[in-house]
């Protein structure tokens, strides 16, 4: 990149690293911030680092909030019998715009992956045990559809029938090899209506 100015060239790196940004669309954001008035830019990097440092999981559900425990769990309108564990917290937002589910969450913040190295160790699966007591009726398997998603489901199935609670997963009405995130409300809804009980 040497026909860039260096501080130019390290923020086209810094965009290039997001992911699914590539140079051309990086190049487009380093010009965009380049040409705001300085207080924007300084305004945006100081939400950035607000974020990081004050966003944090919730001590309950692993969800991002910046209290110790997120709005979700600590709402008295939440249906507690009810636990639905999602791969990452963009698929609780997914969840929650569908206006169908007023349980609780668990956020995995990643899916079993032995190509990739990602064992139930490296992901919030030892954290969701505890928060299954008596109060519990049913455990939502909200993972998504694919081989790395139903590998999660599996694993945490056989985890949690023993414990005497309900382990259902949500029905395919969301393609399979697609993530939940980019699902819309009716395929979601449709998904959550047609969920199944776990053998």
């Amino acid at each position: 990149m040497d026909y860039y100015a260096p501080p130019l060239a390290t923020l086209i790196e810094h965009f290039e690293s997001l992911p699914s940004i590539g140079h051309k669309t990086a190049c487009r954001l380093a010009f965009h911030m380049l040409s705001q008035p300085l207080d924007k830019s300084v305004s945006f990097a100081d939400a950035l680092i607000q974020a990081k440092q004050n966003v944090h999981y919730c001590n309950e559900c692993q969800n991002l909030t910046d209290k110790e425990i997120c709005n979700i769990c600590a709402s008295a309108k939440r249906d507690l019998s009810t636990i639905c564990v999602v791969e990452s917290p963009r698929d609780v937002i997914s969840m929650e715009k569908t206006n169908e589910y007023d349980g609780l969450y668990h956020v995995l913040h990643g899916a079993i992956s032995p190509m990739e190295g990602i064992t139930p160790e490296m992901i919030k699966v030892k954290e969701l045990l505890p928060r299954i007591t008596p109060k519990v009726s049913e455990v939502i398997l909200a993972t998504n559809p694919n081989i790395e998603g139903e590998a999660t489901a599996m694993y945490i199935a056989k985890l949690i029938k023993p414990l005497g609670v309900k382990v259902t997963r949500i029905s395919s009405g969301i393609p399979v090899g697609s993530d939940i995130e980019y699902a819309d409300q009716i395929t979601l809804t449709r998904a959550l209506e047609g969920r199944r009980e776990m053998i």
